[in-house]
């Protein structure tokens, strides 16, 4: 999967900037706060239809602007074909297929596969379960589009019913709605997690030999997928899933009511990384809680490849200044197929054997260079 070219309006820092990208490795280069991250965003924009920072559509568009287009001429062996995104500050945005505007963003998923690694990913095996979650996610809404449609359908009757729980004492009657949504969310949530134990049983092939490789066959990764108690094997039928999460439910109605906050369903779920059968998150050197999620966001990379049958592009947000030497030269010697596009720093000395490189400043392409690269100044 490769993007020949991208182009950005009024997104971000951008007023209108085309790249012409290289099938290899693209270097995007310049001192902080220039743009370099932005390009990355509004790739995985497309890709995955948000934000990985989290950030609201509006808060996307150039200050001054109302509206923002991002726009990509996409190439597999078998097609070419364009994708566009529109977000606009008074209305809803638009997704565009080969000049065809469809309705969700669910419909382009698949579309442009993308994976992202950031030094905040570094800290996936420390952080909390929903930074775990969000891997999941992200990762297998890309890979499975129902599955971005069933999560999008989750968090909307999730906030239906946080509202009711959060205001049923001020108004009684809400709580005549509870078990309505209560089986719809578990019908919903036996889906998810359907989909995430399977997720999760292939991602675990992929990142215990990408760990083992990393480690010098020192140490074994492994992992746990975490899900509501009343369930013990994720792999049942939904109509048994579901009757679970509604088991569980029920035990946590009276909690529920009091702290006025959905307790029970999948939105709690996490994904434990075990080292040599020990829990990372509490007992892994820092040298080991990086080549664990090294290892898991390569592992994606390779699971979208064995999926599709070609690479995804890469997305690589000045993450090799964060790792060591022998990390780093792993990730070179496993990006050298597909197409990566990478920031760096000024400073950073990386040698790329082909490709193209781009410096930004403010927002815009000052200078390209083909071929090589190194001592990047």
């Amino acid at each position: 999967m490769i993007i020949k070219r991208f182009l950005l309006e009024n997104f971000r820092n951008y007023v209108c900037a085309a790249f012409e990208l290289s099938p290899n490795t693209n270097v995007i280069y310049g001192e902080n706060a220039q743009g370099k991250t932005n390009l990355l965003e509004a790739i995985y924009y497309l890709a995955s239809g948000k934000s990985f920072r989290n950030s609201k559509d509006r808060e996307l568009i150039r200050h001054g602007s109302d509206h923002a287009v991002i726009n990509a001429d996409m190439e597999t062996p078998d097609l070419e074909y364009s994708l566009q995104a529109e977000l606009f500050t008074g209305k809803r945005r638009k997704f565009i297929v080969n000049g065809v505007d469809v309705k969700t963003a669910g419909e382009i998923s698949g579309r442009l596969r993308a994976v992202l690694f950031s030094p905040e990913d570094l800290y996936l095996v420390r952080d909390g379960a929903a930074a775990r979650r969000k891997f999941m996610d992200a990762a297998f809404s890309q890979l499975r589009p129902n599955y971005a449609q069933l999560l999008a359908k989750y968090n909307r009757l999730h906030e239906h019913k946080t509202r009711i729980l959060r205001d049923w004492k001020e108004k009684p009657a809400l709580l005549e709605a509870l078990p309505t949504f209560n089986l719809q969310i578990a019908e919903v949530g036996a889906l998810l997690i359907g989909y995430r134990a399977r997720f999760l049983d292939k991602i675990t092939i992929c990142a215990s030999q990408i760990h083992k490789e990393i480690s010098g066959n020192r140490e074994v990764l492994s992992f746990r997928y975490k899900t509501v108690s009343t369930i013990d094997d994720p792999f049942e039928s939904p109509e048994r899933l579901r009757d679970k999460i509604l088991l569980h439910m029920k035990t946590h109605r009276e909690a529920e009511l009091a702290a006025g906050s959905a307790l029970s369903g999948p939105h709690k779920d996490d994904l434990e990384i075990y080292i040599d059968g020990q829990p990372a998150k509490s007992y892994a050197s820092q040298g080991q809680t990086r080549t664990a999620a090294l290892s898991l966001k390569m592992a994606e990379r390779e699971l979208f490849r064995i999926d599709s049958g070609v690479n995804p592009v890469l997305l690589l947000d000045d993450v090799l200044s964060e790792l060591d030497e022998r990390r780093r030269d792993y990730v070179l010697n496993r990006i050298s197929d597909g197409q990566v596009i990478i920031t760096l720093c000024n400073g950073s000395q990386q040698e790329f054997c082909s490709g193209r490189s781009f410096e930004i400043v403010s927002g815009s392409i000052k200078s390209q260079t083909d071929a090589g690269i190194g001592n990047v100044e």
